[in-house]
C-alpha cells in the first residue's frame, strides 16, 4: 500500500501502489496545465465517513509514496478515465481499473 500525503498538515490516505501510480499520472497532468480540481473517493466501510473530497491545487504540497520500488505498467484507459472525471462538478474520482477494451481484444 502506498500513501498520498497532502497539505502542510500532512493529511494521508493509503492507496494501493497500482492505483496510486495511475492517480499520480492524472494529477500531475492536471497540475502541469495549472488546472485545480477536486479529488473525491469513497471511504472504506467502518470508518464512519461516506466520502472525502480534497481540493488539489499546485500551491499545496503533494507527495506520492510507494511501498514497492517498481513502477506499475500503465493502463492508459484508466488514466484517461481519471482525467475525464476531473472535469466534472464532482471532481476526479478514484474509479476501479477498467478491464481490457473488447474492441482491442477482438482485433488481436
Amino acid at each position: 500500500m502506498g500513501t498520498l500525503v497532502y497539505g502542510s498538515d500532512r493529511f494521508t490516505i493509503e492507496i494501493d501502489d497500482r492505483t496510486l501510480a495511475h492517480l499520480q499520472l492524472a494529477v500531475v497532468a492536471k497540475l502541469r496545465r495549472r488546472e485545480s480540481f477536486a479529488l473525491t473517493w469513497r471511504d472504506e466501510d467502518g470508518s464512519g465517513q461516506g466520502r472525502t473530497v480534497l481540493w488539489i491545487h499546485e500551491a499545496i504540497p503533494l507527495r506520492f509514496e510507494y511501498a514497492g520500488s517498481r513502477m506499475a505498467s500503465v493502463n492508459k484507459a484508466w488514466v484517461d478515465e481519471l482525467l475525464a472525471t476531473a472535469s466534472t462538478t464532482v471532481g476526479m474520482r478514484l474509479t476501479p481499473e477498467p478491464g481490457p477494451d473488447p474492441a482491442v481484444a477482438d482485433a488481436s
